[in-house]
């Protein structure tokens, strides 16, 4: 009996050797691609964030800030991210009820805390300028400037933010943070190019900033600064009194002087040429006088009647007498008697500038125009202004004759611009999303002194990276061809087993 002999043929496959080298393969191509996405992947972007509070005699302003951890030149690249009003009167108004003021503010914090990611917070600088009005209260009343500052340092510490103190600010800081917005926006700060000078103008108080052509003669109209590498000499003065409502003030109390030495009806009538014809309108001694900067008169009144009669010309010398050009101790002069050189440059007009000239239409026209269209303005029947703006409140409808006049009058009688240069000057509200003012000079100048944050690295270096895909990619290369040279061995050994 033929007895048949069954051979079995073990599959190749099933020898340790070639599984053990093809666990190692897949392995090594499992940890190249792991590796490749993880060293590929986008960086998440660390930012850090800082709030201003632009405390103005007119009302706050809280801005919200935003740079990148890691620092250009020791700069921080903020960015404006958000802005919020604080409803109500700027907080010198609450001099008689000092923790209003602080409570004001609750509002816009509150929004702070959801617009800033709640593991910053704790890192998260907080701080407080005030201006103008602020610095009326304090010549007026110390003690009632610092409750109404107490009432906002112990609001702002309830919040979970890093608190870095309220204060008054000066003029001249004021001023020099302003022309750092206007440049660092326009990227003038980090360039060989021209920078631009600033031109602020408040409620209370206005600013120029810029640098000159020629030496600072007095030594209270210079401050230095360092950014992005680069020194920059300024000169720059704040007139104290000469924002737009504090000039309206100045203004009318010499209208008013003169009026009740001419006419001894009661109540007093003040006729002006900076409100429009048919204008009539019941106004306090006190209101014009409630402030520290004129002297109260001896005026048996106490009510004036307001009466306008538009007539531009006639307004801009009334506003003319507010400013004192009789003297100048040095080589040039702005007015007040205060040294300024001559203007030099492109400048950039904020704040009440640009809010009124921009009503007005008037941010583009050469000097000429723009004197035309005033006084077309002016001219117009008060009843016609109220039915073409129905949505502006009368009082600041009112007061655009006047407060357009007083832009123009300062600008050229008091910081010297002419025809030919007028349109040198920008009128500015934002610039790439964030508002011109001092309070982004004032976060950007306060980063300097933030440290820097370690920003997030690749898992390796990229020729660390490139290294380790080509040695790992012979790796694998010279563990497939042993595979491939143990396959083909185990297949013949294989082969030559069966008969």
């Amino acid at each position: 009996m033929d007895e048949q002999e069954e051979v079995k043929v073990k599959n190749p496959w099933h020898r340790p050797v070639l599984i053990f080298l093809t666990v190692f393969i897949i392995l090594g191509i499992v940890i190249m691609v792991s590796i490749s996405v993880v060293q590929n992947k986008p960086l998440p972007k660390k930012y850090k964030y800082g709030i201003v509070l632009d405390a103005g005699s007119s009302h706050t302003s809280v801005f919200i800030y935003e740079w990148p951890a890691e620092k250009e030149n020791n700069t921080g690249m903020v960015r404006q991210i958000h802005t919020c009003n604080v409803k109500g009167k700027g907080i010198s108004s609450y001099n008689a009820n000092p923790d209003g003021a602080g409570k004001s503010l609750q509002e816009c914090m509150v929004e702070a805390k959801q617009k800033i990611p709640a593991y910053r917070h704790s890192e998260t600088p907080v701080y407080l300028g005030a201006t103008a009005g602020m610095r009326l209260l304090k010549m007026e009343d110390e003690t009632a400037s610092e409750k109404v500052l107490a009432s906002v340092e112990h609001s702002l510490k309830t919040y979970p933010f890093s608190y870095q103190g309220a204060r008054i600010i000066s003029g001249q800081e004021e001023g020099a943070f302003g022309w750092i917005t206007v440049n660092y926006l326009n990227q003038n700060l980090n360039k060989p190019t021209g920078t631009l000078g600033a031109l602020d103008l408040g409620g209370a108080s206005t600013q120029i900033t810029f640098i000159p052509q020629q030496e600072i003669e007095s030594g209270d109209n210079s401050i230095d600064f360092r950014l992005y590498g680069n020194d920059y000499h300024l000169y720059t003065h704040s007139f104290l009194c000469y924002g737009k409502d504090q000039a309206l003030k100045l203004s009318l109390s010499k209208k008013l002087v003169s009026a009740h030495a001419a006419s001894k009806t009661d109540p007093i009538e003040v006729r002006d040429p900076c409100f429009h014809p048919g204008y009539n309108f019941t106004r306090t001694v006190q209101s014009i006088f409630d402030t520290p900067c004129m002297k109260a008169v001896n005026i048996s009144s106490g009510i004036i009647s307001h009466v306008g009669f538009g007539d531009w010309s006639q307004c801009q010398q009334s506003i003319r007498k507010v400013f004192n050009t009789s003297r100048c101790a040095y080589s040039k002069c702005s007015f007040n008697e205060v040294f300024q050189p001559s203007v030099y440059g492109k400048f950039g007009a904020f704040s009440a500038f640009f809010f009124v000239m921009d009503f007005l239409n008037l941010t583009s026209d050469s000097l000429a125009i723009t004197k035309q269209k005033l006084e077309k303005y002016c001219s117009t029947p008060w009843k016609k202004i109220v039915e073409n703006y129905p949505l502006v409140k009368e009082k600041y409808l009112s007061e655009y004759c006047f407060s357009g006049t007083y832009i123009l009058t300062l600008l050229e009688d008091g910081y010297n611009f002419t025809s030919e240069n007028w349109q040198d000057i920008s009128f500015l509200k934002k610039i790439k999303g964030s508002d011109a003012g001092w309070t982004l000079g004032y976060m950007l100048n306060l980063t300097n002194m933030i440290p820097a944050e370690a920003p997030d690295t690749r898992l390796m270096p990229y020729g660390g990276y490139v290294t380790f895909m080509i040695f790992f990619t012979l790796f694998i290369f010279v563990l497939f061809l042993l595979a491939c040279l143990y396959f083909r061995q185990s297949t013949r050994k294989a082969q030559k087993g069966i008969i």
